[in-house]
């Protein structure tokens, strides 16, 4: 068992919260683009409030723990682990509940790279409790707006978690795919589950457009989140996202299997 302050060390260790990768630079642009309301950041969310940049930050620091000093632009931006560790504690809460009801699951993530161990790691201890993980549309090709232009990318799954790769990028079923903040493939996915006559997730569990797309479409959603990504912060204020854990989300794979076993513990679900 890995207790709290293991966890804590740990967070600050590998810079997944305290001074993070994400610079204060990239964080307070992103606050300027989603009071612009640019569809960059928005991530598949359509937010009722207005949210201008102060609005963001207090927000941001009050959600997140990075500094309430809007003359700080530079350095690293800050994550106040005390807060990774109340989210991951309610993020493991949502999943006993989705196993309490043996509700079906989707997991989809635009940081394959980094997170994909993370997810599929849930992704099966849900599936062995009793949970549908959902797998639709496997293949299916989505036109997705990157700054390179419009590139058309194929939705694919390992072990269960949802993600994207261009086309000829690596074979479908390997473990790498392209990051992407769109809303788009989740679309996609509770589309074609729509059109089938399928079940639709009573829970969503992931990143970037995954959650606030899902979210947005009144699909209960959680997930990850660093400081550059205010959507799911909003989405969460908002009431149209259910948790969202602030930690960084660029750091190598291997740092986030602690959380992997905290929350599968919290959750009741570890072997």
């Amino acid at each position: 068992m890995l207790s709290k302050g293991a966890l804590r060390a740990h967070l600050l260790a590998a810079r997944l919260a305290g001074p993070v990768a994400t610079s204060r630079a990239a964080s307070l642009r992103s606050y300027r683009l989603f009071a612009d309301r640019d569809p960059r950041v928005m991530l598949g969310l359509d937010p009722e409030w207005a949210w201008n940049e102060q609005d963001l930050l207090r927000l941001m620091v009050d959600k997140c723990g990075v500094s309430g000093d809007s003359d700080q632009v530079s350095g690293p931006d800050t994550i106040d682990p005390e807060r990774t560790l109340t989210a991951l504690d309610a993020f493991a809460e949502r999943l006993r509940a989705a196993v309490a009801m043996r509700a079906p699951v989707l997991f989809g993530t635009g940081h394959p790279h980094r997170l994909l161990a993370f997810y599929a790691e849930l992704a099966d201890a849900l599936s062995a409790a009793g949970c549908l993980v959902l797998t639709p549309a496997q293949g299916r090709c989505i036109d997705i707006t990157t700054r390179f232009g419009v590139r058309t990318c194929n939705l694919d799954y390992v072990r269960g978690v949802a993600l994207v790769r261009e086309p000829g990028a690596r074979v479908l079923g390997s473990d790498t795919g392209a990051h992407t903040h769109s809303p788009l493939p989740v679309r996609v996915v509770l589309d074609a589950l729509a059109q089938g006559g399928d079940p639709l997730p009573e829970l969503v569990v992931g990143d970037h457009g995954w959650v606030c797309g899902a979210g947005q479409l009144g699909i209960e959603a959680i997930g990850l989140a660093d400081t550059g990504d205010p959507a799911l912060f909003v989405g969460e204020a908002e009431g149209r996202v259910s948790v969202a854990v602030p930690l960084d989300d660029s750091a190598r794979s291997a740092s986030y299997r602690p959380l992997t076993r905290y929350v599968l513990n919290r959750a009741c679900l570890s072997q």
